[in-house]
């Protein structure tokens, strides 16, 4: 017998709910994802929820700290296929790291995938694809000899420390710009 995904979110409600109804609806959705997991494992702890991440990563299972963090930047731009997808993707590994063994599975390996199918009937997608240029903060700009590019801070600080990055297009090393070229 396969399961139907979770019931979806009017998108109008959605689209219409503030920052903080939107983090209290996560947390509901999360309830419910979590409510499904332990009709087939009923010790399952409810993880804490952190609206932290940053960067082009939607969501994460943290393990080590406990819970689950969601990318809030792209939470508000997709909000439908987060509580469709990225949500339940994330319970799936909550859950899988909690069974015997579960520390040894691979992340979205085997027993991920049959928690994706077959207990939220889903296709189990590793990846989104949302647009991350909003969520993705790369405010230092490198000039070559075709065009500008845009470091993240971690980037800019590797070239601080010593690293050297060229272009790809004209092989250029790139050098730090405090202004984007016209």
């Amino acid at each position: 017998m396969k399961t139907l995904p979770l019931p979806p979110w009017p998108a109008e409600k959605l689209a219409m709910l503030s920052s903080e109804a939107l983090k209290h609806a996560v947390r509901e959705r999360a309830d419910e994802a979590l409510k499904r997991c332990q009709e087939v494992y009923p010790t399952l702890p409810a993880p804490m929820l952190w609206f932290d991440l940053t960067g082009a990563s939607a969501g994460q299972a943290h393990l080590g700290r406990g819970g689950l963090r969601f990318n809030l930047v792209l939470l508000s731009n997709n909000r439908q296929a987060f509580f469709d997808e990225v949500i339940p993707h994330e319970m799936a590994h909550w859950l899988v790291f909690h069974l015997a063994n579960g520390a040894r599975f691979k992340p979205h390996g085997r027993e991920w995938q049959v928690v994706m199918r077959d207990l939220f009937g889903l296709t189990p997608k590793v990846t989104h694809h949302f647009d991350i240029k909003e969520a993705q903060s790369r405010p230092y700009y490198y000039q070559c000899g075709c065009q500008t590019h845009r470091f993240t801070a971690r980037r800019h600080a590797l070239v601080a420390k010593g690293s050297r990055y060229r272009c790809r297009h004209c092989d250029q090393t790139l050098v730090y710009s405090s202004f984007e070229k016209a």
